[in-house]
Order: structure tokens, then C-alpha cells, then sequence
């Protein structure tokens, strides 16, 4: 029997992002503070490559995450071995285990699916064996659970869409409904299990073999409090909050509206066979300090009148550390990639809030008009 304290999380998913990101921060904990945590790691899907990923796992799995760039402005090398999971299996292998341990061990559900991952294809269902989607696979797990009698569970998806969890229990509630004739199951869902809302930001930026991942030091896990709610382990990166919408908008209109910034910028002053990476525009005076500029005396006064209390100074702090990351290639012209959308979704609203404020911002607002007939082809994204 587990100790009442005992978290033990169930994650979907064995990808780079998951591995340096919630289980190195669970392992952190671990190490930290002394958390009983424990990860059962699911290969989802039956792909080649995970599956031997997990096979790795299962034979060894402590692996490393090896932090590389800049955080509080100091240049940051260092190596975790990560020791929170201490079980991997592939689904499609070991379904009849991974019943068992999430009928009987687990408290927390983790997941990062493809963008594509909330869909059910047509013929799947929570009814089959070892169904073949994620939100199958969990409706049927959910089910053996309840059927059990087993208490609810948290689930933390962390998928980077609006509302992750609320869409994750409208397609659960859904297939419940399409394939169960119990109501006691449907209360269940609503009732007894958590769906929380969550936020992720970290760069993970390639892979370790056999098993591990190369990340920058910035982290984030913001969890929106929701009614029931435990939270899986404490960590200074992980943030129990009111409300998650403010940190997306921070993230929107901060550090992705920089992003998007910059290519305007490159674009108009001709700089794009020049400058193709974000590092290489930073260090450059004609674009990192005007970007520098345009965030805190232009940005920064506007959110504060929309998102107080958010610390967004030092939120700028954060997003010019990352951005000069000596160790990661992140290409202005994958940034380019749907400029224009971009624009009216990263920019746009901030030169709006700014007009019902009263207040100029030349530098921001100059990305519109100098981009109108701007080509992004100019920009390589390879």
C-alpha cells in the first residue's frame, strides 16, 4: 500500500520536452526537498523510435538533462541526472500494466500529445484493446479506475493549447458518453477527478542518446488552482495560479511578440542574409538594443495597465537572457514562418491597448508598416 503522501504521476508521452521539463523538475523536487514522487513513463503511440526510447528507459532510467544558456545573467553549463521515473513501458506492449498501475497507484496524469494528440481517429474507441489515441487510451483507463472503485485522479495535460484541460475533458467527457451508459462514470469524471489548467515554457532543444535531452535553464509550469487540486511536488519553477490567461498574454505579447519583432525589424532594415538567428540579432546594436528599447519603454507600461502585479521587468530580463543563449540556433526564419498572422496576434492588441491608453509606441507599431510589403522568403529557415 502507498503512503498516503506518495504522488505518483502517470505521464503520456517519453519526448525531450517531458523529460527535461516536468520530470526534471520532479526530480529536482526529489532531490530538493525530499518529494516521494514517482513517474510512470507511457509510450503512447507505437512509433519506432519512442518505442526504443522506452525500452532504454525501462533497462535505465536515470538519464541526464544538460541545462545550456543564460538565466539572472550568468552563463549556465551544467548537468541533472534525472531520477523521477522509475518505470517505462510502451502501451501497446504492456497495456495490462499499464491498467493495473493507473487502477491502483496513480494519483496525477501528465501529458504532451502532438498538436494533433485530443483527436480520436475514426474506428478507435475507449472499448478497444489497448485503444490507439490518447484520449481513448485515458477514457478507458479512467473507466477501469471508477470501475474499481478508485478515487479520482489530477490531470495536468500539457499540450500548449488555451484551456488544455478543459478541451481534454470535453473529448474524455465525450467518448464516455459515446461508449458507456453509466452516469455513475459520467459524475465521476465531473466530480471526482481534477482537470487543471496548465501553462509550459522551456526551449528543449535536442536530444541526448540513448535517452536525454539538451534544454536552456529558463523554466516554467504554471497549474491554474482549480477546486481539489494537489499539487504534485513543489519546485520554484512551478506555479500554483488564480488565473492562467495572464501568463499566456505575458508569453503572447512579450516574449513571442519579441520574436516576431525582431523578423519585422531584420526584414525592413534588409538584414536577413546577415542575421538569421535570434543570438545573432540580440548582439547586434541596430537590433537588440532597439528591441530592449521597444519592450520596456513602449510594452512593458502598456501590460502593466493590463496584467499588474506580473513582474514583467523581469520578465524582460528572462526573455533578452534567453534570447542570447550562446548554445541555441533558434532561426529567425522559422519565426518568419506566418508573419502576417503573427503580427495581428502577437502585436496588434498590445498598438491597440496602447491607443485606448493614450500612449505612442513608434518602435512597435513601426513593424506594420515596414513589413506591408516585405517578403519573409528573404529569411531562411534552414
Amino acid at each position: 500500500m502507498q503512503n498516503a503522501t506518495t504522488v505518483t504521476l502517470m505521464q503520456f508521452g517519453i519526448g525531450r520536452f517531458l523529460l527535461a521539463h516536468v520530470d526534471l523538475f520532479a526530480s529536482q523536487a526529489r532531490d530538493e526537498h525530499g518529494s516521494d514522487i514517482r513517474i510512470i513513463a507511457v509510450q503512447s503511440s507505437d512509433r519506432a523510435a519512442g518505442r526504443t526510447k522506452a525500452h532504454a528507459l525501462a533497462r535505465d532510467p536515470v538519464y541526464p538533462v544538460r541545462m545550456r544558456g543564460r538565466r539572472d545573467g550568468e552563463l549556465i553549463d551544467t548537468t541533472h541526472q534525472v531520477d523521477s521515473i522509475t518505470t517505462a513501458l510502451v502501451a501497446s506492449e504492456a497495456w495490462a500494466e499499464v491498467e493495473r498501475r493507473f487502477r491502483d497507484e496513480v494519483t496525477h496524469v501528465v501529458s504532451n500529445t502532438s498538436e494533433a494528440g485530443y483527436q480520436v481517429p475514426a474506428g478507435d474507441g475507449p472499448r478497444r484493446d489497448c485503444p490507439e489515441s490518447f484520449p481513448a487510451k485515458l477514457t478507458h483507463l479512467l473507466k477501469t479506475r471508477f470501475d474499481a472503485g478508485r478515487p479520482g485522479v489530477t490531470l495536468l495535460p500539457c499540450e500548449l493549447l488555451t484551456d488544455n484541460a478543459l478541451k481534454l475533458k470535453d473529448v474524455i467527457l465525450e467518448l464516455a458518453q459515446a461508449h458507456y451508459d453509466d452516469d455513475g462514470f459520467m459524475a465521476w469524471l465531473e466530480r471526482d477527478c481534477v482537470w487543471a489548467v496548465t501553462l509550459v515554457d522551456r526551449i528543449v532543444s535536442a536530444e541526448l542518446d540513448p535517452v536525454g535531452a539538451v534544454a536552456e535553464p529558463y523554466g516554467l509550469w504554471a497549474i491554474q488552482q482549480t477546486p481539489g487540486l494537489v499539487m504534485p511536488f513543489s519546485h520554484p519553477d512551478v506555479h500554483l495560479v488564480d488565473d492562467i490567461r495572464p501568463f499566456e498574454r505575458r508569453k503572447l505579447h512579450l516574449l513571442n511578440l519579441a520574436h516576431t519583432w525582431l523578423v519585422a525589424r531584420v526584414l525592413d532594415l534588409g538584414l536577413g542574409e546577415e542575421v538569421t538567428l535570434v543570438r545573432q540579432a540580440i548582439d547586434d546594436p541596430r537590433l537588440g538594443d532597439e528591441l530592449e528599447k521597444m519592450l520596456r519603454q513602449e510594452v512593458v507600461p502598456v501590460l502593466d495597465q493590463e496584467l499588474p502585479g506580473m513582474e514583467l521587468e523581469d520578465y524582460v530580463d528572462s526573455i533578452l537572457d534567453r534570447f542570447r543563449n550562446p548554445w541555441l540556433d533558434h532561426r529567425l526564419g522559422d519565426i518568419a514562418q506566418n508573419h502576417p498572422q503573427k503580427l495581428e496576434r502577437r502585436l496588434a492588441p498590445v498598438v491597440q491597448m496602447a491607443a485606448r491608453q493614450g500612449r505612442d509606441v513608434p518602435r512597435l507599431a513601426s513593424a506594420f508598416p515596414s513589413t506591408a510589403s516585405a517578403s519573409t522568403s528573404s529569411l531562411s529557415s534552414t
